[in-house]
Formats: structure tokens, sequence, C-alpha cells
């Protein structure tokens, strides 16, 4: 079986995006042809890769495991037809990280990106997403992995990965309705505190800050010692936390979204793999959560 790489790029391209219109911008190629190629793998491979229904897309158990060796097998061409091609190789990346995005697997991420990329020379900044991009905007960064709310966001980018924010609050804790919501959360500015602040006010809950904390690790921390309830991507759910239900007292709130920002075609060889890299761990901390996130809805507010 001979099985075209234009066919698994196309499939790729769905997978990683969520759909076939944002798929078609990332291959330059229309709706309907993207369409057509992702039915010729599955052809040539005799098997579905995807669930699809009026309303979503969504990767069959095969297609999972095509998804991983595809991107396997794109990138060991890709590393193939760069050699041959003898690009110039930039000894400098200057890379920004928003803090907390992967922040107990980024030294998994560094590992890999040094064992493949061992002649550059990797300047990396930590920080808050809003820092970031403003750094980048501003020449101070080439390329940014930054989390930001879907809604109303105005930067640019290019989207690799989608998260619901949800609401977290330790396994025992108990809701007061005729109370103000105690809320844990970063200082300003903080795209989550802003989330939170106003879904409650939208939705006329009173509310008062219950712990102020600087970084992720010391809202975590508050959220599970009990002091209050925090929003955050439903990836950051750890032991002795829980996710409330959507309700009256806890608002439906947007999803979050993180977008590589300042990609530059001289270091396109370079960002592409970090971007699989960091799908790789973000798709990877969402389905550890899952299950336990899972049972913990399903538990009593």
């Amino acid at each position: 079986m001979t099985l075209n790489l234009d066919l698994l790029r196309a499939f790729v391209a769905v997978a990683e995006s969520g759909n076939f219109t944002a798929a078609a911008c990332v291959v330059g190629r229309s709706q309907s042809a993207v369409s057509q190629k992702v039915l010729r793998l599955e052809d040539a491979l005799n098997m579905r890769v995807f669930e699809r229904t009026s309303r979503s897309l969504k990767l069959t158990h095969e297609g999972e495991r095509v998804l991983a060796a595809g991107r396997r097998l794109l990138a060991q061409y890709d590393d193939f037809m760069r050699e041959l091609r003898e690009p110039v190789q930039p000894t400098r990346l200057r890379l920004g990280v928003s803090e907390n995005l992967v922040q107990s697997q980024l030294p998994l991420i560094l590992a890999r990106f040094t064992e493949r990329f061992p002649s550059v020379q990797l300047e990396l900044t930590t920080g808050s997403s809003n820092g970031l991009i403003e750094s980048q905007q501003a020449g101070l960064l080439d390329v940014v992995f930054a989390r930001r709310k879907r809604e109303g966001s105005a930067h640019r980018g290019r989207v690799i990965w989608r998260e619901p924010l949800v609401w977290l609050a330790a396994k025992g804790y108990r809701n007061d309705a005729s109370r103000p919501a105690r809320l844990i959360m970063m200082p300003p500015p903080c795209a989550y505190r802003e989330v939170m602040t106003d879904t409650l006010d939208a939705a006329r809950r009173a509310w008062t800050v219950a712990c102020t904390a600087s970084n992720l690790i010391g809202v975590q921390a508050a959220v599970a010692g009990g002091l209050g309830v925090t929003v955050l991507g439903r990836s950051f759910l750890q032991s002795g936390m829980k996710v409330l239900p959507v309700s009256a007292q806890w608002p439906a709130l947007p999803a979050s979204e993180v977008a590589v920002i300042g990609e530059d075609p001289a270091t396109q060889f370079i960002v592409e793999p970090l971007v699989s890299m960091f799908i790789e761990v973000l798709t990877t901390g969402s389905s550890v959560t899952s299950d336990e996130e899972t049972a913990s809805v399903n538990k009593p507010v």
C-alpha cells in the first residue's frame, strides 16, 4: 500500500484544528478538497479515522493511532527534506511560554527540543500571556505560546489547542447560596480572574476575594485546601479538587485556547516541531484528568 503524504497532512490538519474549514486554511486547499483527501485516506487505510455528525467531529480509536503515527512520519519526512535543502540554521530562538501552560511538562519539551536542535541557542522567557504577547509585538521575542480567552480575543496567532474553563473547588466543598462566592485568584492582569468576576457579575452572583495567589501553584493549593473556588482550564484539575457542575450559582464559562504567535518562515522548521510537542503534552494532560473530572462532577456540590 502506497500512501500519499498530502492525504496524511490534510488529516492531521483536520485533527489538530478540529474542523474542515480551519484545516483548509492550514493546508491551503478548499474545504471540499480537504474532506475528499480525508475520505481517500480512509479508503487507503480501510478504516474510519473520524466519527462525524452534523455538529461534531471526533477521532475514532483508529484515528488516534493514525494521528500519532502520522505526526511522526511527517516530522521524519520534513527532517529529510530539510537536510536535502540545507537551510541556513538560525543560531538563536527567543521563545516565550505562558507560565503555567505546561508547567510540569516544560522540562520534557525542552529536553526533546535540545535533542532535535542541538545547535540552536534557546532563550526562554516565561511570564503572563499578555506580557509575552506584548514582548513579541515589541520585537523582544521571536515566537510565543500563550493561553488566552477564546471569545473576543483580538490577538493574532494560530490556535493549536482549545480547552473548556471550569469552576474548581476542594473535593469536600459545599456551596452556600446565601453567601457571596469566595474566590481564589491571581493578581491582575489575569485572564482567569477576569472571566471569573465577569461571569459572576453577569449572573448577579455576589462574590468576595478569599485568597490572592501570585502563581498557579498557590491557586491550586488554596483550592485544594478549601479556601474557595477558582476558574481554570479543565486540565488543571488535581488530586483533592473537583469540578463544580454548571448551575445558576456557577454559570457556564467560555473556552480558553492556546495560540502560537510570531511564526516566521525562517524559523518554521523549528517552530512546527515545537507545536507538535506542545499539542502532545496538552492533549495528554487533558486526557489524564478526564476520568477524575467525570467522577468529581457526579459528586454533590
